[in-house]
């Protein structure tokens, strides 16, 4: 029978004579390990070194403790909810409009001698603003009575030749054609006065339009044409831009999506808003909404919406920005919690209710308004529940928790 290469090398293998003092369990060990493959002994090996590596570690790390440190309940601060009436504001940004802007031009030709007032005065409405020279339409209304007068003399004796006509063709010392042309002349001559009182009244109108007169009351502008000048009739150029300021307007808009809610108040009466300068720190000033517009801006997807101020401080004035705050509804007796309360999350916004025994729940809510500081909500929260404003993030559901102080007292 042949021999395995490893029954070979047993047999030639020979033990060092210090081998007899090794003890007897240590030798039958060695000679199973020399009777094992060498590819099987290297793997063994490096078992033995990784669980031996495993087992330092464990030892170097475990810090002598077997179990790892309680962690104390974080610390939170909280408010209490409430029951309030909201109001539903939307804020945008508006424009004051004059609620009657005029440009003041010449219906007649001339030169201007004169302005009646300082640029920028309030003026009321039939004060003079401008003087134009008036001789030339004087002359012409002297002319034009002169020729009602002429024509009035020619139409008394051409009446007076007809009625003379009319009697001598009854008697048949004039023909009928003669008579129908005195009747006929003096008919026109008639008409020529009815002309003449006509130029009259223009030459009138033409010599008041020489003294040009505040239209409405308001406050004037820079003087765009000084006097000297020679000014046209009807000219695209204004003399000067009069604005009516008491009132005037405000004008903003709101986005489309908020339509249903801007008819619904409109219907009722109950759409407001609140203006303050922009910047300004001056008191707010509220009106009702009297205009909305008839279409939505396609390219904005707005609605324009406007509102008239008394303004008898003109502190509002044409061209300004200011902040406009529409009052789109009104929330009945709505849970109010603080603005920091309510959390994002994958399900939807949620906050954190304190129980009785201190721990953090986590109940899921709706908005259903946020004005940046508080927020009106529904779901399961109730007036007077804690809510956790701050410290949500060391918050585990369900654990305890530690309400803090701030100045002395808990935030509620």
């Amino acid at each position: 029978m042949m021999l395995r290469p490893q029954d070979h090398d047993m047999q030639n293998f020979k033990y060092h004579p210090t081998a007899q003092a090794i003890p007897a369990g240590i030798q039958d060990f060695r000679g199973s390990l020399t009777r094992v493959h060498p590819r099987w002994r290297l793997i063994l090996g490096i078992l033995a070194s990784i669980l031996l590596l495993g087992v330092v570690w464990l030892l170097a790390n475990s810090g002598g403790e077997s179990t790892a440190p309680h962690r104390p309940p974080p610390p939170v601060y909280v408010a209490r909810a409430q029951l309030r009436t909201v109001p539903v504001l939307e804020q945008t940004i508006g424009t004051v409009m004059a609620n009657t802007s005029v440009q003041i031009t010449s219906r007649v030709e001339g030169q201007l001698l004169s302005a009646g007032f300082r640029e920028g005065q309030i003026v009321h409405q039939g004060d003079v603003l401008f003087q134009i020279d008036p001789q030339p339409y004087q002359a012409a209304l002297a002319q034009a009575k002169a020729a009602l007068a002429r024509d009035q003399a020619q139409a008394v004796s051409a009446a007076r030749d007809a009625a003379r006509y009319s009697s001598l063709a009854k008697q048949g010392a004039a023909s009928a054609q003669q008579r129908d042309q005195m009747v006929a002349q003096a008919k026109a001559l008639a008409a020529t006065v009815n002309a003449d009182k006509a130029a009259i009244n223009a030459a009138e109108l033409n010599l008041q339009y020489t003294t040009i007169r505040a239209p409405v009351t308001g406050q004037t502008g820079p003087i765009l044409i000084q006097p000297g000048n020679l000014v046209k009739a009807n000219d695209t150029n204004a003399l000067v831009v009069l604005n009516q300021i008491q009132p005037v307007k405000v004008s903003f808009s709101l986005p489309q999506a908020d339509l249903p809610r801007i008819q619904s108040q409109m219907r009722h009466h109950a759409l407001s808003i609140r203006v303050q300068v922009h910047g300004g720190t001056g008191p707010a000033e509220t009106a009702m909404v009297d205009f909305i517009g008839n279409a939505i801006n396609a390219q904005t997807g707005t609605i324009e919406l406007r509102a008239t101020f008394g303004n008898d401080d003109s502190r509002l004035v044409p061209g300004e920005l200011v902040d406009v705050w529409a009052t789109l509804d009104t929330l009945h007796d709505a849970v109010v919690v603080p603005h920091d309360a309510v959390n994002p999350g994958e399900n939807g916004p949620y906050v954190y209710v304190i129980s009785a025994d201190s721990r953090a729940e986590m109940r899921p809510v709706k908005v259903l308004y946020d004005d940046g500081q508080s927020a009106a909500v529904s779901g399961n929260v109730k007036s007077g529940d804690r809510v956790i404003t701050d410290g949500q993030l060391r918050v585990v559901p369900g654990k305890p928790v530690v309400v803090q102080q701030q100045g002395g007292k808990s935030r509620k």
